[in-house]
């Protein structure tokens, strides 16, 4: 007992930081990690499959032959991105842009808290004896260093932004305001809405493909990419990718209306789910921030094998992610949203989009891996890719290359193209009314695999 007792008291003290660590390399420990499952996310366990065509390729395409390969664990959204998702993050990218047009013109105008004007919009470091010296250090020496001298600068988002014209602060406030909206002269039925143009987001990434493939020539700076993408969704998809066809009620509600809140996003194009993932990744990290917790992994597109892996659910070899070679269930009834016969949409009881919740989900937990909408990846098209890629989490990203691989099909097509191992592209900066997107985020750790 003597022993025992001895044996966890140097276990406790090897533990210990600091001086304790009685000469031993015990390693540095920092917070104690715990992994957080994704809201409204499933974990798909790592493992190997044979991803391409089991079955016969009906259409001849002959892009997809069959390879064994291995993905890591990932998290990926139960259901597709919908309305609902998508209009937080433009509504987010709106007030940001109001707060920041406030704050510089309160600036200019030289206002500050107190007065009831727009000087309660300005910035929140106007003031800087609540500062840190490290915040008034970051704030004179780097933050100012800009185009327009203010990126960094910190928003005074404790104070609500006044949308009702009657009740404007001042003519200040009105102005910026006013400049956010169509001009009159644009308007019509009364209604001035948001000049969507002026709805932007800007965020950088690192190439790490480029720099790996540098060998060490270049400054890190070489490899930081800026991207600036409007967020608003193209809703004339509806009316462009149907020539002699009335979809004028898609195009004038689908996106804003709440009849249409949990149904998938449409008209977004790769760049504009790419900024959604940016945007996601540090609307997350940004609250962790504020609660002191560690950061988590971005979220991002699924790579095409990772898509494909995740629609078969764990079935090995099945033709869609239930399983079967078949579109029926046993009470005859369509197994997903797509067009089931010449020219009758509405066959499977849906003539557009359907809810993303709708169906049942593969043994995954993941909704509409079949139909629907079809959905963009990460990876770049090359119908020759399967010959080369890895084995080891595939993937193919040609920077250079345009077309970007999109998956599972949508209400709009046949059922062929809801086949989980059937391939399709298109240009990543087309917006179309049946594509749209789910995210993914990295597992942390290698425990959790299907093997």
């Amino acid at each position: 007992m003597k022993k025992l007792f001895l044996l966890a008291s140097v276990s406790l003290l090897l533990a210990s930081c600091g001086s304790n660590d009685r000469g031993e390399l015990v390693g540095v420990r920092g917070k104690s990690w715990h992994p957080e499952k994704p809201y409204g996310m499933s974990l798909v366990p790592g493992g190997s499959f044979i991803m391409g065509k089991s079955d016969d390729d009906v259409a001849n395409v002959l892009n997809a032959p069959t390879k064994t390969v291995t993905v890591r664990s990932f998290y990926m959204d139960e259901t597709e991105i919908t309305n609902s998702e998508y209009r937080q993050f433009v509504e987010w990218v709106k007030d940001s842009i109001v707060r920041t047009r406030l704050a510089i013109f309160a600036e200019e105008l030289g206002e500050v808290p107190g007065n009831g004007g727009i000087g309660e919009y300005a910035f929140k470091d106007a003031d800087t004896t609540n500062l840190s010296e490290y915040e008034k250090y970051m704030l004179f020496n780097y933050e100012s260093f800009d185009e327009e001298g203010y990126r960094g600068r910190r928003l005074n988002k404790d104070v609500d932004l006044v949308w009702n014209t009657s009740r404007y602060p001042d003519q200040y406030y009105a102005e910026v305001m006013d400049s956010m909206y169509i001009p009159e002269e644009e308007a019509y039925n009364g209604r001035r809405s948001i000049d969507v143009t002026k709805l932007k987001y800007a965020y950088n990434w690192m190439d790490i493909q480029a720099a790996a493939r540098a060998k060490g020539q270049g400054d890190r700076k070489d490899f930081i990419r800026k991207e600036e993408t409007l967020v608003y969704p193209d809703t004339t998809v509806w009316i462009k990718d149907f020539s002699y066809s009335y979809n004028e009620p898609m195009h004038n509600d689908y996106f804003w209306s709440e009849a249409y809140s949990e149904y998938p996003v449409v008209g977004v194009t790769w760049h504009q789910a790419k900024a959604f993932c940016a945007w996601r990744s540090k609307y997350k990290n940004d609250f962790n921030k504020g609660k002191g917790k560690q950061p988590v992994n971005q979220f991002r597109l699924p790579t095409e094998a990772e898509w494909e892996y995740a629609a078969r659910g764990g079935i090995e070899s099945g033709t869609y992610p239930w399983g079967g070679p078949y579109i029926l269930n046993d009470r005859g009834c369509f197994m997903a949203n797509f067009k089931p016969l010449r020219g009758d949409y509405a066959a499977d009881q849906a003539l557009y989009t359907v809810e993303a919740k709708s169906y049942d989900p593969n043994d995954y937990n993941l909704y509409n891996m079949a139909g629907n909408v079809s959905e963009w990846t990460n990876s770049s098209y090359d119908p020759n890719s399967y010959e080369y890629v890895s084995t080891m989490n595939p993937n193919t990203y040609d920077g250079e290359n345009k077309r970007r691989v999109i998956r599972g099909g949508s209400w709009k097509d046949v059922a062929y193209f809801l086949q989980v191992s059937t391939r399709d592209y298109e240009y990543q900066d087309s917006a179309r009314s049946y594509i749209g997107f789910r995210t993914v985020q990295d597992y942390m750790g290698t425990e959790a695999t299907q093997n």
